[in-house]
């Protein structure tokens, strides 16, 4: 974590931002001087994070029996991804990978994140489809957790918050297409056909011939992803050569952080299709909807709002002391 008050003056920082803003809590400073020269850029952010500060307890707020270890704990540095995914005997199996910290990321040519397996018992995860068809609205984890049969001490929603859960059964009976960005394999098609596999040799979710590792070339699929590479509005015209999207998604968009952004979200606005945003902050998210105003002329139309299905482990070493988790808040136009 950086001096909040680094490279926007001529002195250069003097240690670790180890003085904290002593109203929002937030914003961190490796000295007194550094701290009142940055004020006058701080003090239009401090109360609006002091707001935000108050409300961090929502963010912390799931059902699992787990949640201590990985929200708090995380946020004060007591444990860390690994060590908790080492607790649960997951660490570096399968999909889990994913959400090491420790694991360096694979090159876009090794296959070796295709290993499409839970590394769980068939009772802790999803490998086969429910007993009954979905009846309900889900709003929470509590509300998937019950439809699926999960115990609350399972920890599959630290991989299943990359999946827009919520959305996807509206957009599913509609029969949509959606555009996903970022995506990095450039020319891939991966069809979304069968369930993650259990440990257990006798479940169900072994028993078809055509499960491999989540990747096919053939067979009937509910969701297909055709992956291209570079930025959206580079390449949109290639896209739609294949469908034009109802609806755009972007994880942990980042808005504000990248000015590459810009002109996909005018490409948005030309083209006039809802798009949903998701980002690990309020904060961050409230900065991209002043970009998006920016651009667009016009408000959110879909305002700021908590996920229900939002990581469950905080987000370690974030640039700001609030609390972060994937996927955390959305937002649209």
């Amino acid at each position: 974590m950086d001096c909040a008050a680094r490279g926007s003056g001529t002195t250069p920082c003097s240690g670790p931002p180890t003085r904290r803003c002593g109203l929002c809590g937030v914003a961190s400073y490796c000295s007194v001087s550094h701290q009142i020269q940055h004020w006058n850029d701080h003090k239009d952010e401090c109360g609006r994070l002091e707001q935000q500060m108050q409300r961090s307890h929502l963010l912390h707020d799931f059902p699992f029996s787990f949640s201590v270890e990985t929200t708090f704990q995380v946020c004060a540095n007591q444990v860390t991804r690994c060590s908790f995914l080492m607790e649960m005997g997951l660490h570096q199996k399968g999909m889990w990978k994913s959400e090491c910290s420790c694991v360096t990321p694979v090159a876009s040519s090794d296959d070796s994140w295709a290993n499409n397996d839970w590394n769980l018992p068939s009772a802790l995860c999803p490998c086969a489809d429910p007993i009954n068809p979905i009846s309900m609205c889900l709003s929470s984890w509590k509300d998937y957790y019950l439809w699926r049969c999960l115990p609350l001490h399972s920890p599959v929603a630290l991989l299943l918050h990359w999946d827009p859960i919520k959305s996807f059964f509206n957009l599913q009976s509609l029969g949509s297409y959606m555009h996903f960005f970022p995506i990095f394999r450039e020319g891939e098609r991966i069809k979304l056909y069968s369930y993650a596999r259990c440990v257990d040799m006798g479940c169900a979710c072994k028993s078809s011939s055509e499960k491999n590792g989540g990747v096919s070339n053939g067979g009937n699929s509910a969701v297909t992803l055709q992956l291209w590479k570079g930025f959206y509005h580079d390449r949109y015209r290639d896209i739609v050569k294949d469908s034009v999207p109802h609806l755009i998604v972007a994880s942990n968009a980042g808005i504000a952080a990248y000015s590459s952004w810009l002109p996909t979200i005018e490409l948005i606005k030309e083209i006039e299709v809802p798009a949903i945003f998701s980002d690990y902050c309020e904060e961050a998210a409230n900065l991209a909807a002043r970009c998006i105003s920016t651009v667009t002329g016009h408000p959110l139309g879909i305002p700021i709002q908590l996920n229900p299905f939002r990581q469950p482990m905080a987000v370690e070493d974030s640039a700001l002391h609030i609390p972060c988790y994937s996927n955390c808040f959305l937002f649209g136009i």
